[in-house]
């Protein structure tokens, strides 16, 4: 089965349109959703009836750190990223912000493990940029493959038996097996705010069946979505950046 895995959509209604036909015409059967559905994107509202619309059809879901701070205050953030935060709480309503409140942090799925963030302390949001920190979140799991997203950065890491650590910077397009003597921690690029240098929506294809792992790219119009941040007054960053992929 090829199953379509989405992590940081952030309110780009574009990207995300962009990435589920793109998932689709290549044959998705099911859709994965790693969290931060809202947040710095001009879309909440379209963003998060869509993914509901999603689990009613047999998607599954888990809460990111955005999501989280919708109903909880103390939830911390940047100073701009909470500016969107407080606007976007105006935006939804009241059973979209129950939808997200109440949205599990990991799910696991045979020897399959999705969470946000990572695995060892979900809900502490911490952002797996080194190899120590994936091994913290291997380690944590008996997941053979563990899936997230939350640093907006392709990544995938492995370890062996011996605990012998893997990382590389996986490229678009190229099917790379989860061999069955390794255990693996695949970071997802983000569909709504890459910041690995390439505008283009990224997120990735698992074929459960040959255990091969995909990362793929959207382009999308950029600036659709950048003119809809500007439309509602939200910091200029969150639009330049969507265009240089920072």
């Amino acid at each position: 089965m090829l199953i379509a895995i989405f992590a940081d959509i952030h309110a780009n209604r574009q990207a995300f349109e962009a990435c589920l036909a793109q998932a689709r015409d290549q044959g998705a059967r099911r859709i994965i959703l790693l969290g931060d559905y809202v947040g710095y994107g001009g879309d909440p509202e379209w963003t998060v009836d869509t993914v509901m619309d999603l689990i009613d059809n047999g998607a599954v879901a888990v809460q990111g750190n955005h999501d989280s701070a919708i109903g909880n205050p103390r939830e911390e953030l940047n100073p701009e990223a909470q500016i969107a935060i407080e606007w976007t709480r105006g935006m939804l309503g009241a059973s979209q912000r129950k939808f997200l409140a109440g949205l599990p942090l990991t799910l696991n799925d045979g020897d399959r493990l999705y969470v946000h963030a990572e695995a060892s302390s979900p809900k502490s949001w911490i952002y797996v940029m080194s190899t120590s920190k994936a091994a913290h979140s291997i380690a944590a799991t008996s997941a053979h493959v563990t899936f997230c997203g939350h640093i907006h950065r392709p990544a995938l890491y492995s370890t062996s038996a011996t605990a012998k650590m893997t990382a590389f910077t996986p490229a678009g397009g190229v099917a790379i097996p989860l061999l069955p003597g390794r255990r693996w921690l695949a970071v997802l690029g983000a569909v709504g705010q890459p910041r690995d240098g390439n505008p283009a929506a990224s997120y990735a294809m698992l074929d459960s069946e040959r255990q091969q792992l995909t990362y793929c790219r959207a382009p999308y119009d950029v600036e659709q979505a950048a003119a809809q941040i500007r439309k509602n007054h939200l910091p200029p960053w969150f639009a330049h950046r969507l265009f240089v992929g920072q």
